[in-house]
């Protein structure tokens, strides 16, 4: 039972705290049957065996107690020396090893922010990064790129920053647009960083799935700024482990002790079981990223190819597991189009104002098989056709 007086009782910044756009339409699915899902991003491919079989082995060697709060040791040379190779100057003193690489967002700012500080990040963007921003009691601040093909403009960047602007967070390739920032635009972000003494909060969660153009660069890895850069990064989406909560951080040696008390504060240590299982990960053969990649690859191209059909086109869409496509010319907003298309044809994906304040456009995950997402444009083409008529002959969608 609700009792009013308690509620009065809860910490401001928690009670702040709101579900919106995408839980609505997550609980409206709950009730509906034969539902095609290209909400989540959770990818439907299993942990590769030799993974499962590392944590099998851990656990039967009674694995099952507390590690160091920062991770095992030999775990987190490996993740340094992942990074070594990729020309980033990391080392095993500075990773912190998390459950989940959310957390290790919640961490970076509880360590960083004090009340009142400023985080620039794109808009949109995924919403646990403002989310943790407003609970250590800073202010996200948003930087518009619409108009930048989704991507982060130094010039936009340096327009919002002020006294209390502390940090910026580059995502790259982005959730939920899939846009990737090119090297030239990410030398532009590290300029500013240096020049206004930011801290950069770098996420590299997607780093192995850019399917158009150059791979993924580092920022960190550019003169000067990984003494000022946080790196954020897991093992969910590269190895399809999101059940195993297990990522990581990589901060600078001034961050790193009051980030550890943080993390341990938090839940001491990760799991030992996923910690096992991450090092076989990142130490055994890498051939199941570049088949996972081949099979996003296809199911991208039947998402790409079957929106662009629809008039639905989302041409900055080269790297996550996600597309975002335009939906102007159905003439409804974001949420309507994806609650009207929920109920409709059986098909479930998010809109655009979810993740910030730009309407008029959708994610769609590929985390399902291809015939799965063949079979979601079939059911999406008759009500969008439908909607694109009505907005053609000057008429509300019915």
């Amino acid at each position: 039972m609700h009792t009013p007086a308690l509620a009065g009782l809860v910490g401001r910044r928690a009670a702040a705290q709101r579900f919106g756009e995408r839980e609505r339409l997550l609980t409206e699915a709950a009730e509906l049957r034969d539902l095609v899902t290209l909400g989540r991003g959770d990818p439907d491919l299993p942990t590769p065996q030799h993974i499962v079989e590392a944590a099998k082995r851990a656990l039967d060697d009674g694995e099952t107690h507390y590690t160091h709060w920062r991770g095992r040791a030999d775990l987190r040379e490996a993740i340094a020396a992942t990074y070594r190779a990729r020309g980033v100057d990391a080392h095993p003193d500075r990773v912190i090893v998390t459950a989940g690489s959310q957390e290790a967002m919640f961490v970076t700012f509880q360590a960083l922010l004090d009340e009142g500080d400023e985080v620039l990040l794109g808009d949109p963007h995924y919403g646990a990064y403002s989310a943790s921003i407003r609970l250590t009691g800073g202010t996200p601040v948003f930087v518009p790129t619409a108009r930048t093909g989704f991507v982060l403009d130094a010039e936009e960047v340096e327009r919002r920053i002020s006294p209390r602007t502390k940090a910026l967070v580059v995502v790259t390739p982005d959730n939920p647009t899939g846009a990737v920032i090119p090297v030239p635009a990410l030398e532009a972000l590290a300029q500013v960083a240096r020049r206004r003494n930011l801290v950069v909060v770098a996420d590299d969660i997607y780093e192995h799935f850019v399917f158009e153009g150059p791979p993924h660069a580092y920022i960190a890895g550019l003169p000067g700024m990984m003494e000022r850069t946080v790196v954020i990064n897991g093992f969910s989406k590269t190895y399809a482990m999101t059940g195993w909560r297990i990522g990581y951080l990589i901060a600078p040696p001034a961050f790193t002790e009051p980030m550890e008390m943080v993390r341990y504060i938090l839940s001491i240590c990760a799991p030992a079981v996923s910690q096992a299982a991450a090092l076989a990960a990142v130490t055994g053969s890498q051939e199941c990223i570049a088949e996972m990649r081949r099979i996003y690859s296809e199911r991208r191209r039947v998402l790409l190819d079957g929106f662009a059909a629809l008039g639905l086109p989302c041409p900055q869409s080269v790297g996550s597991l996600f597309v975002f496509p335009s939906i102007a010319s159905a003439g409804l907003g974001a949420y309507d189009f994806c609650r009207r298309l929920l109920r409709e044809a059986g098909v479930q994906i998010f809109p655009s104002t979810a993740y910030g304040h730009v309407d008029g456009y959708v994610r769609a995950s590929f985390l399902q098989p291809v015939e799965v997402l063949r079979e979601a444009i079939r059911r999406m083409t008759g009500p969008v056709r439908e909607w694109q008529h009505a907005r053609e002959r000057g008429s509300a969608p019915a």
